[in-house]
């Protein structure tokens, strides 16, 4: 059975949330990261891992799919933790948080293991999640200690 390509816009906080959530584990290598400057626009492929197809059944497999991340109307971007010389790093996603600034853009952290942040300021909401191609199997599944 194919799987279908998720493909979400995110116009506000509750739809960044479901973006959040469905990039819950992902992977991103740092080469693979780029602030467009000129476009306003930031954008990361990642390697995104299907949590949707392991809520279908237990007897599927669990998969990876090639993701785009895309914020437009980008007015700034700031990272901490990130060596950007180092391209072969990868980086483990944990969630976005935003909120809105006192000047009325937006600032949007994605957050990643090891205290890591990208920071992006922009006049709105405006990010989409496109999943490209065919999804792989993947013999790993993410797993999270209860604290």
């Amino acid at each position: 059975m194919k799987s279908k390509n998720l493909k979400l816009i995110a116009k506000n906080y509750e739809d960044l949330r479901v973006v959040s959530a469905h990039l819950q584990d992902s992977i991103v290598s740092v080469i693979e990261i780029a602030h467009l400057k000129k476009n306003k626009i930031f954008l990361m492929q990642m390697n995104r891992f299907m949590w949707e197809d392991v809520e279908k059944g237990v007897f599927r497999k669990n998969k990876r799919v090639r993701s785009i991340l895309k914020f437009d109307n980008v007015l700034e971007v700031s990272s901490r933790n990130i060596n950007q010389t180092k391209k072969d790093k990868f980086l483990d996603f944990l969630a976005i948080e935003s909120c809105k600034m006192p000047d009325n853009n937006y600032e949007m952290n994605i957050i990643f293991a090891g205290d890591s942040v990208i920071k992006i300021t922009s006049e709105v909401i405006e990010v989409t999640l496109d999943d490209q191609g065919e999804p792989w199997n993947t013999k790993n599944m993410p797993k999270h200690k209860v604290i």
